[in-house]
């Protein structure tokens, strides 16, 4: 048992593949990891690893889409005139400040949950925004978030130990402690392969508008705060030896609209 490390392994969690002994243990490794226990329908799995049942599940997964792309389709507000014109318009103003804003059909996750709104006085976004810290298992979601607010301030009541909630403080701790030049600030780059993940570094010092700018954005930003003294597995685009770094702006430019990463992210 990988919790106790007492007892003989019963059970392995489908999500994490942790092996535990009890009901007790499956309990708290969920708790500990912040693990739903759900595997997960879009790991990457090599070729040679492939099997029967991979396929049958690949199968059921793409029923489950298909199913879920009707059910949109068929959803009431996804004719709405008003919501038609409310979508096209904040997609109109992102590509003003040059952000590939890109919005799912109604009845995906990101959909329900995506309150950005644009203020057309003071021409500014409010953004929805999620944030992840990889290291503590933990998110938070943040609503009406300023353009103009910089990531250093969007931060500090989470990992700036004067700041912070006490509780929050608690559980972001290995972030607290550590010098602020050790924090990094990265966003996944859209539409790539599952197998050629790669993320953006983002400059801590400039507002979230100037971060988002040439960048492609699917619904809202999520932004992974991690920490470069600690192992992680996501790779900065352009320090991955075999592939050299590129312009964002042309890069983002040939992207196709919505495409199989959209689709899993969206559900």
């Amino acid at each position: 048992c990988e919790t106790c490390s007492e007892e003989e392994a019963k059970y392995r969690c489908p999500r994490c593949m942790k092996y535990s002994c009890s009901l007790l243990c499956v309990k708290k490794h969920k708790l500990v990891l912040s693990c739903n226990g759900v595997r997960d329908k879009t790991a990457f799995i090599s070729v040679n690893e492939f099997t029967d049942l991979n396929l049958l599940s690949d199968y059921r997964f793409l029923e489950d889409v298909g199913r879920t792309a009707d059910a949109a389709a068929r959803h009431p507000t996804m004719h709405s005139p008003a919501t038609k014109k409310l979508l096209y318009c904040l997609r109109n103003k992102a590509r003003k400040c040059n952000i590939d804003l890109r919005t799912l059909p109604i009845g995906f996750t990101k959909r329900r949950e995506n309150s950005t709104t644009f203020n057309v006085m003071e021409k500014k976004f409010y953004w929805h925004l999620k944030l992840i810290f990889p290291h503590c298992h933990a998110e938070y979601t943040l609503k009406g978030v300023p353009d103009n607010k910089t990531l250093t301030d969007i931060l500090k009541p989470y990992i700036d130990p004067v700041d912070s909630d006490p509780v929050v403080c608690q559980r972001l701790k290995i972030y607290t402690m550590s010098p602020r030049s050790d924090v990094q600030i990265l966003m996944k780059i859209e539409n790539r392969k599952q197998n050629s993940i790669r993320y953006n570094e983002l400059d801590a010092s400039r507002s979230l508008l100037d971060n988002l700018k040439g960048k492609v954005i699917i619904e809202y930003p999520t932004l992974f705060v991690v920490l470069k003294t600690l192992k992680n597995d996501m790779v900065i685009l352009g320090q991955d030896a075999s592939e050299p770094a590129k312009n964002s702006d042309s890069e983002n430019s040939s992207l196709s609209s919505i495409e199989e990463g959209e689709i899993r992210d969206g559900l």
